[in-house]
Protein backbone atom coordinates (compact mmCIF):
# COMPACT_ATOMS: atom_id res chain seq x y z
CA UNK A 1 0.00 0.00 0.00
CA UNK A 2 1.36 3.50 -1.13
CA UNK A 3 0.79 5.78 1.88
CA UNK A 4 1.22 9.07 -0.23
CA UNK A 5 -1.67 7.59 -2.84
CA UNK A 6 -3.68 6.56 -0.07
CA UNK A 7 -4.05 9.42 1.78
CA UNK A 8 -5.50 10.93 -1.52
CA UNK A 9 -7.95 8.43 -2.09
CA UNK A 10 -11.80 8.78 -1.33
CA UNK A 11 -11.85 6.10 1.50
CA UNK A 12 -8.98 8.19 3.33
CA UNK A 13 -11.57 10.84 2.52
CA UNK A 14 -14.66 9.20 4.10
CA UNK A 15 -11.83 7.86 6.93
CA UNK A 16 -11.08 11.46 7.99
CA UNK A 17 -14.58 12.77 7.89
CA UNK A 18 -15.82 9.94 10.07
CA UNK A 19 -12.92 11.16 12.35
CA UNK A 20 -13.78 14.50 12.48
CA UNK A 21 -17.51 13.22 13.58
CA UNK A 22 -16.46 11.24 15.99
CA UNK A 23 -14.21 14.09 17.75
CA UNK A 24 -17.29 16.36 17.59
CA UNK A 25 -19.27 13.58 19.61
CA UNK A 26 -19.01 14.41 23.04
CA UNK A 27 -17.97 11.06 24.63
CA UNK A 28 -16.91 11.16 28.21
CA UNK A 29 -16.11 8.13 30.34
CA UNK A 30 -19.79 6.30 31.35
CA UNK A 31 -21.75 9.07 28.49
CA UNK A 32 -20.63 7.12 25.05
CA UNK A 33 -23.73 5.99 24.10
CA UNK A 34 -23.82 8.72 20.93
CA UNK A 35 -20.52 7.13 19.66
CA UNK A 36 -20.89 3.95 20.02
CA UNK A 37 -24.18 4.18 17.53
CA UNK A 38 -22.03 6.25 15.02
CA UNK A 39 -19.38 3.63 15.29
CA UNK A 40 -21.67 0.50 14.39
CA UNK A 41 -23.54 2.34 12.18
CA UNK A 42 -20.18 3.26 10.21
CA UNK A 43 -19.17 -0.23 10.77
CA UNK A 44 -22.22 -1.39 8.73
CA UNK A 45 -22.11 1.05 6.00
CA UNK A 46 -18.35 0.12 5.50
CA UNK A 47 -19.99 -4.38 4.91
CA UNK A 48 -18.69 -5.64 8.19
CA UNK A 49 -20.52 -8.61 8.55
CA UNK A 50 -21.47 -8.35 11.95
CA UNK A 51 -22.26 -5.41 14.05
CA UNK A 52 -23.61 -4.67 17.33
CA UNK A 53 -23.44 -3.21 20.78
CA UNK A 54 -22.62 -5.63 23.49
CA UNK A 55 -24.41 -5.00 27.25
CA UNK A 56 -21.50 -3.52 28.18
CA UNK A 57 -21.98 -0.89 25.66
CA UNK A 58 -18.77 -1.72 23.58
CA UNK A 59 -19.23 -1.10 20.00
CA UNK A 60 -18.22 -4.22 18.60
CA UNK A 61 -17.89 -5.17 14.81
CA UNK A 62 -16.75 -8.40 13.05
CA UNK A 63 -15.06 -8.96 9.61
CA UNK A 64 -14.79 -13.01 8.41
CA UNK A 65 -14.97 -15.68 9.61
CA UNK A 66 -11.41 -17.88 9.52
CA UNK A 67 -9.93 -19.52 12.26
CA UNK A 68 -7.02 -17.07 13.18
CA UNK A 69 -8.47 -14.32 15.28
CA UNK A 70 -7.47 -10.77 15.37
CA UNK A 71 -8.75 -7.91 17.51
CA UNK A 72 -8.27 -4.21 17.25
CA UNK A 73 -9.23 -2.29 20.51
CA UNK A 74 -9.22 1.45 20.88
CA UNK A 75 -11.71 3.03 23.62
CA UNK A 76 -14.10 5.58 23.04
CA UNK A 77 -14.56 7.16 26.08
CA UNK A 78 -12.72 10.35 26.83
CA UNK A 79 -11.59 13.51 30.05
CA UNK A 80 -13.49 15.69 30.25
CA UNK A 81 -12.73 19.34 28.43
CA UNK A 82 -14.66 21.54 30.69
CA UNK A 83 -11.64 23.99 30.56
CA UNK A 84 -12.97 25.24 26.79
CA UNK A 85 -11.66 28.62 27.64
CA UNK A 86 -8.37 27.76 27.55
CA UNK A 87 -7.91 26.15 24.18
CA UNK A 88 -6.92 27.25 20.80
CA UNK A 89 -10.79 25.59 19.54
CA UNK A 90 -13.38 24.35 20.94
CA UNK A 91 -12.48 21.06 21.74
CA UNK A 92 -15.69 19.30 19.98
CA UNK A 93 -15.88 21.85 17.36
CA UNK A 94 -14.05 19.65 14.82
CA UNK A 95 -11.72 22.39 13.50
CA UNK A 96 -8.64 21.44 11.42
CA UNK A 97 -5.60 23.70 11.10
CA UNK A 98 -2.65 23.20 9.16
CA UNK A 99 -3.30 19.31 8.97
CA UNK A 100 -4.18 18.96 12.44
CA UNK A 101 -7.36 18.00 14.15
CA UNK A 102 -8.03 19.85 17.54
CA UNK A 103 -10.21 18.51 19.79
CA UNK A 104 -10.79 16.32 22.82
CA UNK A 105 -10.01 12.42 21.69
CA UNK A 106 -8.22 13.40 18.69
CA UNK A 107 -5.36 11.97 19.87
CA UNK A 108 -6.77 9.43 23.26
CA UNK A 109 -7.52 7.95 21.43
CA UNK A 110 -10.59 8.40 18.50
CA UNK A 111 -8.04 8.24 15.53
CA UNK A 112 -6.55 4.96 16.34
CA UNK A 113 -10.02 3.79 16.44
CA UNK A 114 -11.32 5.42 13.19
CA UNK A 115 -8.11 4.00 11.98
CA UNK A 116 -9.06 0.52 12.80
CA UNK A 117 -12.70 0.55 12.00
CA UNK A 118 -11.67 1.67 8.71
CA UNK A 119 -8.66 -0.96 7.85
CA UNK A 120 -10.98 -3.93 8.42
CA UNK A 121 -13.06 -2.58 5.97
CA UNK A 122 -9.99 -2.20 3.74
CA UNK A 123 -8.78 -5.23 4.23
CA UNK A 124 -11.63 -7.07 3.64
CA UNK A 125 -11.81 -5.24 0.13
CA UNK A 126 -8.37 -5.99 -0.92
CA UNK A 127 -9.03 -9.39 -0.32
CA UNK A 128 -6.41 -9.47 3.13
CA UNK A 129 -9.06 -11.26 5.58
CA UNK A 130 -9.00 -14.70 4.07
CA UNK A 131 -9.06 -17.20 6.71
CA UNK A 132 -9.16 -14.71 9.39
CA UNK A 133 -11.81 -13.22 11.62
CA UNK A 134 -10.97 -9.40 12.66
CA UNK A 135 -12.94 -7.61 15.45
CA UNK A 136 -12.82 -4.23 15.67
CA UNK A 137 -13.95 -2.74 19.23
CA UNK A 138 -15.15 0.59 20.38
CA UNK A 139 -14.81 0.69 24.19
CA UNK A 140 -15.98 1.81 27.57
CA UNK A 141 -15.04 3.66 29.85
CA UNK A 142 -10.86 2.70 29.87
CA UNK A 143 -10.08 6.31 31.67
CA UNK A 144 -10.80 4.48 34.97
CA UNK A 145 -11.59 0.81 34.56
CA UNK A 146 -8.42 -0.16 32.27
CA UNK A 147 -9.58 -3.37 30.63
CA UNK A 148 -12.77 -3.93 31.79
CA UNK A 149 -14.51 -3.17 29.00
CA UNK A 150 -12.68 -5.94 27.24
CA UNK A 151 -13.43 -8.55 30.19
CA UNK A 152 -16.92 -8.45 29.34
CA UNK A 153 -16.69 -8.54 25.71
CA UNK A 154 -14.36 -11.62 25.75
CA UNK A 155 -17.06 -13.12 28.34
CA UNK A 156 -20.10 -11.62 26.28
CA UNK A 157 -18.28 -12.87 22.76
CA UNK A 158 -17.04 -15.98 23.48
CA UNK A 159 -14.25 -14.01 21.55
CA UNK A 160 -10.65 -14.98 22.14
CA UNK A 161 -8.42 -13.46 19.98
CA UNK A 162 -5.35 -14.90 18.59
CA UNK A 163 -3.35 -11.35 18.15
CA UNK A 164 -5.08 -7.80 19.86
CA UNK A 165 -3.42 -5.02 18.73
CA UNK A 166 -4.15 -2.02 21.09
CA UNK A 167 -4.43 1.44 19.20
CA UNK A 168 -4.10 4.01 21.99
CA UNK A 169 -1.62 6.77 20.49
CA UNK A 170 2.07 5.82 20.31
CA UNK A 171 3.36 8.42 17.72
CA UNK A 172 3.10 5.92 15.04
CA UNK A 173 5.74 3.78 16.94
CA UNK A 174 5.66 -0.11 17.52
CA UNK A 175 5.03 -0.14 21.23
CA UNK A 176 6.03 -3.45 22.94
CA UNK A 177 4.01 -2.80 26.73
CA UNK A 178 3.51 -0.93 29.02
CA UNK A 179 4.36 -0.32 32.97
CA UNK A 180 2.14 -1.67 35.73
CA UNK A 181 -0.46 0.05 38.10
CA UNK A 182 -1.49 -0.68 41.84
CA UNK A 183 -3.95 1.61 43.54
CA UNK A 184 -5.04 1.53 46.89
CA UNK A 185 -6.83 3.15 49.75
CA UNK A 186 -5.70 4.06 53.18
CA UNK A 187 -8.11 4.28 55.75
CA UNK A 188 -7.68 5.03 59.23
CA UNK A 189 -10.40 5.15 62.12
CA UNK A 190 -11.18 7.58 64.55
CA UNK A 191 -13.89 7.90 66.95
CA UNK A 192 -16.16 11.31 66.41
CA UNK A 193 -16.57 14.24 69.56
CA UNK A 194 -17.80 17.53 69.75
CA UNK A 195 -15.63 19.89 68.05
CA UNK A 196 -15.56 21.96 72.16
CA UNK A 197 -14.30 18.27 73.61
CA UNK A 198 -11.68 16.95 70.27
CA UNK A 199 -9.78 15.18 73.64
CA UNK A 200 -13.31 12.61 74.14
CA UNK A 201 -12.71 11.48 70.66
CA UNK A 202 -10.17 10.75 67.91
CA UNK A 203 -8.93 12.07 65.07
CA UNK A 204 -8.53 9.69 61.91
CA UNK A 205 -7.18 12.61 60.16
CA UNK A 206 -4.47 12.89 62.77
CA UNK A 207 -3.82 9.01 62.64
CA UNK A 208 -3.57 9.87 58.77
CA UNK A 209 -0.54 12.39 59.03
CA UNK A 210 1.82 10.06 59.64
CA UNK A 211 0.86 8.01 56.78
CA UNK A 212 1.36 10.75 54.81
CA UNK A 213 4.60 10.86 55.57
CA UNK A 214 5.40 7.77 54.78
CA UNK A 215 4.06 7.67 51.36
CA UNK A 216 5.91 11.16 50.51
CA UNK A 217 9.13 9.70 52.15
CA UNK A 218 8.64 6.05 49.66
CA UNK A 219 7.83 7.90 46.63
CA UNK A 220 11.60 9.62 47.12
CA UNK A 221 12.95 6.30 47.94
CA UNK A 222 11.54 5.47 44.67
CA UNK A 223 12.42 8.14 42.80
CA UNK A 224 16.00 7.56 43.91
CA UNK A 225 16.45 4.34 42.78
CA UNK A 226 17.34 3.58 39.06
CA UNK A 227 14.17 2.05 37.19
CA UNK A 228 11.72 2.45 40.02
CA UNK A 229 8.63 3.65 39.92
CA UNK A 230 6.37 6.30 41.46
CA UNK A 231 3.57 6.04 44.38
CA UNK A 232 1.12 9.44 44.64
CA UNK A 233 -1.36 10.54 46.98
CA UNK A 234 -4.55 11.23 44.54
CA UNK A 235 -7.28 12.12 46.43
CA UNK A 236 -8.17 12.64 50.89
CA UNK A 237 -11.19 12.63 52.30
CA UNK A 238 -12.85 12.66 55.80
CA UNK A 239 -15.98 12.05 57.66
CA UNK A 240 -17.46 14.01 59.94
CA UNK A 241 -20.87 14.77 61.99
CA UNK A 242 -20.39 18.48 61.21
CA UNK A 243 -17.96 21.09 61.34
CA UNK A 244 -17.86 21.25 64.46
CA UNK A 245 -17.39 17.83 65.03
CA UNK A 246 -14.28 15.03 65.07
CA UNK A 247 -13.70 13.35 62.14
CA UNK A 248 -13.84 9.34 62.57
CA UNK A 249 -12.36 8.18 59.52
CA UNK A 250 -10.10 9.56 56.93
CA UNK A 251 -9.34 7.90 53.78
CA UNK A 252 -6.35 8.29 51.00
CA UNK A 253 -5.87 7.05 47.90
CA UNK A 254 -2.86 6.23 46.36
CA UNK A 255 -1.33 5.28 42.52
CA UNK A 256 1.45 3.56 42.60
CA UNK A 257 3.18 2.74 39.10
CA UNK A 258 5.36 -0.01 38.39
CA UNK A 259 8.16 0.36 35.89
CA UNK A 260 9.78 -2.77 34.59
CA UNK A 261 11.20 -5.69 37.18
CA UNK A 262 8.47 -4.18 39.73
CA UNK A 263 5.74 -6.26 40.86
CA UNK A 264 2.66 -6.21 42.68
CA UNK A 265 3.51 -8.35 45.27
CA UNK A 266 6.32 -5.92 45.91
CA UNK A 267 4.11 -3.38 46.05
CA UNK A 268 1.48 -4.54 48.55
CA UNK A 269 4.70 -5.10 51.21
CA UNK A 270 5.22 -1.22 50.23
CA UNK A 271 1.62 -0.11 51.22
CA UNK A 272 1.70 -2.65 54.78
CA UNK A 273 4.68 -0.38 55.40
CA UNK A 274 2.98 2.82 55.64
CA UNK A 275 0.34 1.85 57.72
CA UNK A 276 2.58 -0.86 60.35
CA UNK A 277 2.57 0.50 63.90
CA UNK A 278 -0.60 3.06 63.33
CA UNK A 279 -3.61 2.34 65.48
CA UNK A 280 -6.42 1.62 63.20
CA UNK A 281 -4.81 2.30 60.13
CA UNK A 282 -5.90 -0.81 57.20
CA UNK A 283 -4.82 -1.18 54.00
CA UNK A 284 -7.76 -1.66 51.45
CA UNK A 285 -7.97 -2.58 47.25
CA UNK A 286 -8.72 0.99 45.39
CA UNK A 287 -11.67 -1.03 43.64
CA UNK A 288 -13.69 0.98 41.61
CA UNK A 289 -17.52 0.26 40.86
CA UNK A 290 -18.62 2.41 37.47
CA UNK A 291 -21.96 2.06 35.61
CA UNK A 292 -21.82 1.78 31.94
CA UNK A 293 -24.08 4.01 29.87
CA UNK A 294 -25.49 0.69 28.65
CA UNK A 295 -26.31 -0.10 32.16
CA UNK A 296 -23.52 -2.23 32.80
CA UNK A 297 -22.11 -2.93 36.51
CA UNK A 298 -17.83 -2.35 35.96
CA UNK A 299 -15.78 -3.65 38.72
CA UNK A 300 -12.33 -2.69 38.70
CA UNK A 301 -9.46 -3.51 40.89
CA UNK A 302 -6.19 -1.77 39.67
CA UNK A 303 -3.44 -4.28 40.46
CA UNK A 304 -1.34 -5.32 36.91
CA UNK A 305 1.88 -5.84 37.01
CA UNK A 306 4.31 -4.31 34.12
CA UNK A 307 4.41 -6.33 30.26
CA UNK A 308 5.85 -6.65 27.19
CA UNK A 309 5.89 -8.56 24.23
CA UNK A 310 9.20 -10.13 22.61
CA UNK A 311 10.98 -8.22 20.12
CA UNK A 312 11.13 -11.72 18.32
CA UNK A 313 7.75 -12.81 19.16
CA UNK A 314 5.11 -13.21 15.64
CA UNK A 315 3.37 -10.57 16.59
CA UNK A 316 6.19 -8.22 16.53
CA UNK A 317 8.22 -9.52 13.56
CA UNK A 318 5.23 -8.91 11.66
CA UNK A 319 4.28 -5.17 12.59
CA UNK A 320 8.05 -4.89 12.61
CA UNK A 321 8.34 -6.19 8.28
CA UNK A 322 5.17 -4.01 7.85
CA UNK A 323 6.57 -0.78 9.29
CA UNK A 324 9.49 -1.18 7.43
CA UNK A 325 7.26 -1.61 3.80
CA UNK A 326 5.41 1.32 4.71
CA UNK A 327 7.65 3.32 5.97
CA UNK A 328 11.01 2.81 4.71
CA UNK A 329 13.28 2.40 7.98
CA UNK A 330 13.67 -0.14 10.67
CA UNK A 331 11.27 0.65 13.56
CA UNK A 332 12.18 1.62 16.79
CA UNK A 333 10.36 0.19 19.89
CA UNK A 334 9.20 1.44 22.80
CA UNK A 335 6.98 1.25 26.09
CA UNK A 336 3.90 3.03 27.51
CA UNK A 337 4.02 5.21 30.78
CA UNK A 338 0.78 4.42 31.44
CA UNK A 339 -2.11 1.79 31.31
CA UNK A 340 -3.92 0.22 28.48
CA UNK A 341 -6.92 -2.11 27.93
CA UNK A 342 -4.01 -4.51 27.08
CA UNK A 343 -3.81 -6.06 30.44
CA UNK A 344 -6.69 -7.83 29.86
CA UNK A 345 -5.66 -9.90 26.88
CA UNK A 346 -2.16 -9.87 28.12
CA UNK A 347 -3.29 -12.12 31.31
CA UNK A 348 -5.57 -14.19 28.93
CA UNK A 349 -2.24 -15.09 27.44
CA UNK A 350 -2.85 -13.15 23.91
CA UNK A 351 -0.34 -11.65 21.81
CA UNK A 352 -0.33 -8.04 22.47
CA UNK A 353 1.21 -5.16 20.73
CA UNK A 354 0.20 -1.17 20.46
CA UNK A 355 0.51 1.21 17.94
CA UNK A 356 -1.52 4.29 17.34
CA UNK A 357 -1.93 8.02 15.55
CA UNK A 358 -0.66 11.15 17.57
CA UNK A 359 1.68 12.10 20.39
CA UNK A 360 0.48 10.81 23.57
CA UNK A 361 2.23 13.45 25.59
CA UNK A 362 -1.07 15.26 24.16
CA UNK A 363 -3.20 13.33 26.06
CA UNK A 364 -5.78 14.56 28.11
CA UNK A 365 -4.15 18.50 27.67
CA UNK A 366 -5.86 21.52 26.76
CA UNK A 367 -5.59 22.12 23.06
CA UNK A 368 -4.78 18.18 22.26
CA UNK A 369 -4.65 17.48 18.52
CA UNK A 370 -3.78 15.01 16.11
CA UNK A 371 -2.31 14.88 12.35
CA UNK A 372 -4.51 13.85 9.92
CA UNK A 373 -1.93 12.05 7.75
CA UNK A 374 -1.07 9.88 10.90
CA UNK A 375 -4.52 8.60 11.20
CA UNK A 376 -4.45 7.87 7.89
CA UNK A 377 -0.66 6.13 7.84
CA UNK A 378 -2.23 4.02 10.62
CA UNK A 379 -5.60 2.99 9.16
CA UNK A 380 -2.57 1.72 6.25
CA UNK A 381 -0.21 -0.14 8.68
CA UNK A 382 -3.67 -1.60 10.44
CA UNK A 383 -4.34 -2.86 6.71
CA UNK A 384 -0.79 -4.65 6.04
CA UNK A 385 -0.84 -5.86 9.38
CA UNK A 386 -4.14 -7.86 8.89
CA UNK A 387 -2.53 -9.03 5.41
CA UNK A 388 0.74 -10.17 7.01
CA UNK A 389 -0.52 -11.48 10.14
Amino acid sequence: MDLKNFRNDAFAHDLQAFYIDLVTTKSYSDSEGEAAKKIVATMAELGYDEVFIDPAGNACGRIGSGPKVIHFDSHMDTVLAEDAAGWKHDPFGGVVEDGWLYGRGSVDMKGGLSASLFAAAAAKRAGLTEGKTVWVTGSVCEEYCDGVCLEHFYRDSGVRPDFCIICEPSRSQITLGHTGKVQARIVTQGVSAHGSAPDKGINAVYWMAPVIGRVEALNARLRAAAGAGTVALTHISCRTASLNAVPDRCEIYLDRRLRFGESTAQVKAELAALVEGIPNASVEPGTLVHTSWNGAELVYTPEHDPWKIAEDAPLTRACADVYAALFGRTPEYRCWDFGTNAVVPVAMGVPTIGFGPGDDALAHMVNERCRLTDVADACCFYTELIGRL
